[in-house]
Order: C-alpha cells, then sequence, then structure tokens
C-alpha cells in the first residue's frame, strides 16, 4: 500500500497513540465575573469545528498550543474565519469507546466534525468491521443531531505485521465511511510525520511541535474547501 510505514515503527505509533488521559492539561474553568463581556464587544456568532479522536489529536505531551486544533485556530483568525476549533480529543479512544462518549460531546453546537479514531483499534487487533461499525454510528450520532453538519474523516492504516487482509480490510474503513456519510476524506492523517524523527517527541512517536504543523496540513486542505467565508 502507499502509506506503509515499516511494521515495528507503525504498531509503536499506535501503541502510544492510546497514551495517558491523566497527561493531558485540565480544562481551565473561570468565573461567570471573568465571562461577562458587555454586548456592544461582544464578538459575531461563531461556526463550531469538532475535533473528535485520541492523543493524536490531544496533542499528546505538548503544550495545547502547540497541537494542530489551536494552529487551525490561529490560522482561522488570522484569515478572518468565523470558526471556534474544539478539541474533543482524548488519549486511549477506541472507537467504541468514543462512540459511548459521543451523545456528550454532542451538548455543544456542531458546525463541521472531524473524526480521528480506529487507531487504537488497529493496535488491539480489533476486527476491521467491528471498528466500522463504531465509526459509522458516532457519524450517525452527528448527523441525527446536527442534520446540516459537514463531516470530515480521517483516515488512518493498520501496521503490515497484521497481515495483508487486515490492513486491508483497515484501510477500506475510511473510505467506506467518507461515501456512506457524504463525508470529506484525509487519506492518511500522519502523512508526512510517521516516521520521520526530527518531525516527532524523543519517543519517535507521537508528532512533536513541527509535526504538528504537518499535520495541520493534512487537515487544512481538506477542511478548506468546507468553510464559508464571514458575512459581510
Amino acid at each position: 500500500m502507499k502509506h506503509f510505514i515499516p511494521a515495528l515503527l507503525f504498531a509503536l505509533i499506535f501503541f502510544f497513540a492510546c497514551g495517558n488521559p491523566a497527561a493531558e492539561s485540565p480544562q481551565q474553568t473561570v468565573s461567570d465575573s471573568q465571562t461577562e463581556t458587555p454586548i456592544a464587544q461582544k464578538e459575531a456568532p461563531r461556526k463550531h469545528i469538532v475535533f473528535f479522536g485520541n492523543s493524536l489529536t490531544a496533542a499528546y505531551r505538548l503544550d495545547p498550543s502547540e497541537g494542530y486544533v489551536h494552529l487551525l485556530q490561529l490560522r482561522l483568525d488570522s484569515l478572518g474565519l468565523p470558526y471556534k476549533t474544539v478539541n474533543a480529543g482524548l488519549s486511549g479512544e477506541t472507537s467504541s469507546a468514543g462512540n459511548q462518549r459521543i451523545d456528550w460531546v454532542l451538548r455543544q453546537p456542531v458546525d463541521i466534525f472531524v473524526l480521528e479514531l480506529g487507531g487504537n483499534d488497529a493496535l488491539r487487533g480489533i476486527d476491521p468491521e467491528v471498528c466500522f461499525q463504531s465509526l459509522d454510528s458516532i457519524l450517525t450520532k452527528v448527523k441525527s443531531k446536527y442534520p446540516e453538519a459537514k463531516l470530515v474523516v480521517a483516515g488512518m492504516e493498520a501496521p503490515p505485521n497484521l497481515g495483508p487482509d487486515y490492513v486491508r480490510q483497515f484501510h477500506n474503513i475510511y473510505p467506506r465511511l467518507a461515501e456512506k456519510h457524504g463525508a470529506a476524506l484525509i487519506p492518511f492523517f500522519l502523512e508526512g510525520v510517521g516516521g520521520v524523527p526530527e518531525l516527532n517527541l524523543p519517543d519517535g512517536i507521537h508528532p512533536n511541535a513541527e509535526g504538528q504543523k504537518v499535520v495541520l496540513e493534512n487537515v487544512w486542505k481538506v477542511l478548506y474547501p468546507l468553510l464559508e467565508p464571514a458575512e459581510s
């Protein structure tokens, strides 16, 4: 396949994608007095882009400001595009766990939904069809609550040592999902990052700050055509 990375490295990529949720930075809370803004100073409404994934989205062992989701927000702001990014990444997430968590995430508005899950399923050798069904359920729930939401599916690959049949079936999960739900497809989320030492943390697995910039471009080229300009 076009995007294969040596088996050992690929297995490590998915293994460390499991991560430890405790390693992520806690969400800050502010008092009502801090969030109150005079009506005249309030921002115009912004649409919400929700990124739903595992440690690859949660910017594992990086400051959140270095992750691709935050970098995307900076780009949107610089271009005057009326969007707010929401990082709903959770280290260790499998597709089935994501299917259980999605209802909670959908309590907030969703205008664009980016799904980045499945890598941890491949690590565990979970049946690709089971993974497909979980991801399919997630997207179905999003469309049920937000019928007008635009969908993006981030493709991943299975390590070659799982065998050609498994690899082929796993690879096909993502184009199948995109076709079924009318979603835009990122062919391979880690394109240009996986297996490049200078773009990963010292563990050789997770994208470092520079690697996150490459991931940003992988996402941006698929996401950008879905964005709408600010109203004049």
